[in-house]
């Protein structure tokens, strides 16, 4: 059998990473800022807190799309995506895809539904396609598994 796997985006995080960091400091520049404007308008302390707030939510949005990740072993593959993870047996599992000109993997499941792994990005080039081998030989031995298990014996 397959040892263990788990793949996280690589590129995202090269991206994602500085630009919360760039949000965050244009914001808290903002809220210094906010007092000394010559608007006419008259800014608390409050309103400097919540607009460097709004950097840091913001912040968070973006290392939102760091967070999927994809986990297999012999019995199961987990997919996480940005919001929730979900675990599924491989006997629920039709099979794994990558279709042409799609941004993320996706694992087919019955009645034609699916659930895109967006762990394993078209961006990150070779590094998915050696995820997509890693998982496809996962997916191929929990089958030949399941099936010499099933078979009467003669």
């Amino acid at each position: 059998m397959s040892a263990p796997v788990t793949f996280r985006p690589r590129r995202v995080r090269f991206v994602a990473v500085p630009v919360a960091f760039g949000l965050v400091a244009v914001f808290v520049v903002i809220a210094i800022l906010l007092r000394n404007t010559p608007t006419g308008a008259y800014f608390e302390v409050s309103d400097q807190i919540a607009m460097a707030m709004v950097g840091v939510f913001l912040a968070c949005g973006v290392l939102l799309l760091t967070r999927p990740r994809v986990r297999a072993q012999e019995e199961w593959i987990e997919v996480r995506n940005l919001l929730g993870a979900t675990r599924y047996a491989w006997s629920e599992v039709r099979g794994l895809s990558f279709p042409d000109g799609a941004a993320w993997a996706r694992l087919d499941l019955p009645a034609d539904e699916y659930v895109s792994i967006m762990a394993v990005q078209a961006a990150d080039g070779a590094r998915a396609v050696t995820a997509m081998r890693a998982l496809r030989s996962l997916y191929k031995d929990a089958t030949n598994y399941r099936e010499a298990t099933t078979q009467p014996h003669a």
